[in-house]
């Protein structure tokens, strides 16, 4: 069995986000990269089917830039066997152009199962996986926290209102993990000297990569205001509310 994962690298969640001056970009000056959270938990699953079967092979699947490659490294130490790296100039933020690299690369190279993270937890689309279900034509299932594999279908829970839902789907096909599904283990030591010599491809996608419009921070939230003092001024932070908040 031939699993990939798609991941992404993203901003530590604890990084502070600027814009770059000429706004068609963050600041990536001062920026730490980490795997995004919700795509550790697709490569747990895929790992903890590699210890189950020692006949399954787990790939990594990246669209970004040639710096991505030390965050790739990272999945490689947890215990995938190799990557490839969809190179492009800038980490793209367009949801469809980065299922449009990953659905034609996956067409090229077959997989019987494919998982990634529900969203990235830099711009929060979670619009991937079913682009990608969509543009190979594949079943797909978003948000999972419960997977079982077998030799033609996947069954996998979401959680919905009042319960969870079980959906079971014919292979190949495209599914997202969710906070849940596991644990993401640690890399060991071992682990992170035998990412170094593990396969890692380049493929340069810099010809089918789109161009990012512009990026602007949002507006300043305004200063606060003092209507009054007492049971006095709730008449008139009622008519505020009501005439200029507009939320009554």
């Amino acid at each position: 069995m031939r699993i990939v994962v798609c991941m992404k690298r993203v901003p530590d969640t604890e990084s502070v986000i600027r814009i770059a001056p000429d706004g068609g970009a963050v600041d990536t000056a001062d920026l730490n990269y980490i795997i995004n959270p919700y795509d550790e938990y697709a490569i747990e699953a895929a790992l903890q089917m590699k210890d189950a079967d020692d006949s399954v092979q787990v790939l990594l699947l990246t669209v970004g830039e040639s710096a991505a490659e030390s965050t790739i490294r990272k999945g490689l130490a947890m215990g995938a066997d190799e990557a490839v790296l969809l190179q492009v100039p800038k980490d793209l933020s367009d949801p469809l152009g980065t299922a449009r690299l990953l659905a034609e690369w996956l067409k090229a190279n077959p997989a019987d199962l494919v998982l990634a993270g529900k969203q990235g937890v830099d711009f929060d689309h979670g619009a991937v996986p079913g682009m990608v279900a969509e543009l190979l034509g594949w079943a797909g299932a978003s948000s999972v926290c419960a997977l079982a594999c077998e030799a033609s279908h996947a069954t996998v829970e979401r959680e919905v209102e009042g319960g969870r839902e079980r959906v079971r789907l014919p292979l190949p096909c495209v599914i997202s993990a969710d906070k849940g599904l596991n644990e993401p283990r640690y890399a060991s030591l071992k682990g992170i000297m035998g990412a170094k010599k593990k396969p890692l491809a380049v493929v340069d996608c810099a010809a089918q990569s789109g161009a990012l419009g512009s990026l602007e921070a949002p507006p300043a939230r305004p200063a606060g205001r003092v209507v009054g003092q007492g049971a006095a001024a709730a008449t008139e932070l009622a008519r505020l509310l009501k005439e200029e908040a507009r939320v009554l």
